[in-house]
């Protein structure tokens, strides 16, 4: 199995690690050793949890499901201020000439004229079949759906860093390893170098270990290139440039034990299950989606609401008459005298007035009214609108309920295959543990064969290889095992430790 699927499970292992948080100061100080745009380092070394609060902070789907997150609440907090009443004021100010109407007489004059009119309304829903109550409800368990999904995404991105950072871990060993057997082929070739002189070798091992050293020179920068992709994939993990110089601090992984795992399948599943934030979510869209229904059958109800009106208004055309004392006769008939049969004037008396215009304060005062009123309004017949948005929400709610079976079936397949790649990879331990035992003595022997001039520089060349061969593959296979039984681990809620 290739190193770069054996650390697909080590994505889900680390993770609670990685959630632990640090210090503010702690972690400006590493936003500052390695930040976005930077051309220089202020620190040349890294540790796990430094690579994690970094790409935290500048990682951009975990920044998107934080602006989520305060949209949802931003709902939440309007559908409870949908439960009070409204209240909105309404002015008018207008100048009217030529012929118009009076507002305060409803008479038509030719003047102009100014006025205002003023209205304050208020309305409060005192039944609607529960849509206000189930809408909070939805948003609430929406709003803590989306919180855990963040959770989610948070955990995605630390294991991703991690699974970045142990490549570096393993990049780093390897190399160190390659170093090593140079090391070792250059010491064989200078101790070959001596007997040739001497006349005890034949020239021919001299070509030989030469043709080894360049082969392991050649190990050298393949591992060191290995080591500048993982590095290069770390900092794009982290999302800062990849001019950064620095160092990963390791991670103490002591030898692995081989006893068995004690958890089984189910029981790694019932743990995980209740503890993922992923099957938490899910479970939190199913029932918010559930409440959805409630809140489309609301629609079938009729809703009562509690109206209220406050209103006033002005007119510069309004005015108040005033006896002035005075009165004008005026004919409006007349009567014949029987006598003289002359025609005799039938006189009225009008009072006179004083007209003057009545003040702005006084208007509003005398002309304020007062309304209440209820509302009621009966769905009878809406184009099925209301029927059909009720589908619409069961078809969410069943696609919610399936999305979280899903969930909870990738989650049972990733347990299984990592519970059977943990057993794989103990098996691959053991058996390279032995392996690399075993040609660590043909190398001893090969080794003091060829300074006896026993074996030619080939022979030698070929348990070295063998040798160099094996020791990469315990470095991998131990990561690899201990790492997978940290995957084990994290289903069970563990704290990842390697002490």
């Amino acid at each position: 199995m290739s190193m770069q699927v054996a650390w697909k499970q080590v994505r889900v292992a680390v993770t609670l690690v990685l959630t632990t948080g640090l210090s503010a100061t702690y972690a400006q100080n590493t936003v500052s050793a390695v930040s976005p745009g930077s051309g220089t380092r202020a620190a040349n070394r890294l540790n796990l949890q430094q690579c994690i609060d970094v790409a935290q902070q500048n990682n951009i789907q975990i920044r998107q499901g934080r602006l989520t997150i305060a949209n949802s609440d931003l709902q939440l907090r309007q559908a409870r201020l949908n439960m009070l009443p409204t209240a909105v004021f309404q002015g008018n100010q207008s100048i009217n000439g030529g012929r118009s109407i009076n507002p305060q007489s409803n008479e038509f004059v030719q003047q102009t004229i100014n006025s205002s009119s003023f209205q304050l309304n208020t309305s409060a829903t005192l039944y609607n079949g529960g849509v206000l109550r189930s809408t909070i409800k939805q948003n609430e368990v929406a709003l803590q759906a989306g919180q855990q999904e963040l959770n989610a995404t948070q955990n995605n991105v630390s294991l991703t860093v991690a699974q970045n950072y142990l490549n570096v871990l393993v990049g780093t060993e390897q190399l160190a390893v390659a170093q090593r057997q140079a090391e070792v082929t250059r010491a064989q070739l200078e101790r070959t170098q001596r007997l040739v002189n001497a006349g005890s070798a034949p020239e021919a091992n001299l070509y030989e270990l030469r043709a080894t050293l360049a082969g392991n020179e050649l190990d050298i920068v393949t591992a060191q290139n290995t080591l500048d992709l993982a590095k290069v994939s770390l900092l794009q993990a982290m999302n800062v440039p990849i001019n950064q110089d620095f160092e990963v601090e390791p991670i103490s992984v002591p030898d692995p034990g081989l006893d068995p795992y004690t958890a089984s399948v189910q029981q790694l599943y019932d743990v995980a299950s209740t503890n993922l934030p992923e099957v938490k979510g899910a479970d939190l869209r199913v029932k918010s989606a559930t409440l959805g229904v409630q809140v489309a059958k609301g629609g079938l109800y009729p809703t009562l609401s509690l109206n209220g009106n406050l209103s006033t208004i002005y007119s510069s055309a309004a005015s108040a008459a005033t006896l002035n004392g005075q009165s004008t006769q005026t004919t409006i008939g007349f009567i014949v005298d029987p006598v003289t049969g002359a025609n005799i004037p039938i006189n009225a008396s009008t009072p006179g007035y004083d007209r003057t215009g009545i003040s702005y304060g006084s208007q509003l005062s005398n002309n304020f009214s007062q309304s209440a009123s209820l509302f009621l309004r009966v769905p009878i017949f809406q184009g099925n609108l209301s029927r059909n948005r009720i589908t619409t929400a069961k078809i969410q709610q069943q696609n919610a309920e399936l999305t979280a079976l899903n969930t909870r079936l990738t989650l049972r397949q990733q347990i299984e295959t990592a519970y059977t790649s943990m057993r794989a990879g103990a098996n691959r331990y053991r058996a390279t543990q032995a392996q690399v035992a075993s040609l660590e003595k043909a190398f001893q022997v090969a080794e003091s064969r060829l300074n006896a001039g026993a074996i030619n520089a080939t022979d030698y060349s070929i348990a070295k290889t063998n040798l160099d061969r094996a020791r990469n593959s315990l470095v991998q296979a131990k990561y690899d095992y201990v790492f997978r039984t940290k995957i084990l681990d994290y289903y069970q809620n563990k704290p990842l430790s390697f002490n």
